[in-house]
């Protein structure tokens, strides 16, 4: 499922990362890579803030539908 029907306070664990060559390494250099744990922190109008490797991020609805978990 995509990142985006996680609840808030969820630890998951990224299966893959789909999308343009271009957007997957966009979000592997970010942190979101297969294998990788995130806990979503908020989500609001489904827009995502998560923790991924000790880190913080916020990422859009649409990069979010991209990563599976």
């Amino acid at each position: 499922m995509p990142l985006t029907m996680a609840t808030e306070g969820e630890v998951t664990s990224i299966k893959r990362v789909g999308g343009k060559e271009e957007i997957r390494r966009h979000l592997e250099n970010m942190g979101f890579v297969p294998g990788a744990n995130v806990t979503v922190v908020s989500i609001n109008d489904g827009n995502v803030i998560v923790n991924v490797k000790e880190t913080r991020v916020a990422i859009s609805k649409e990069m979010a539908n991209k990563i599976m978990i």
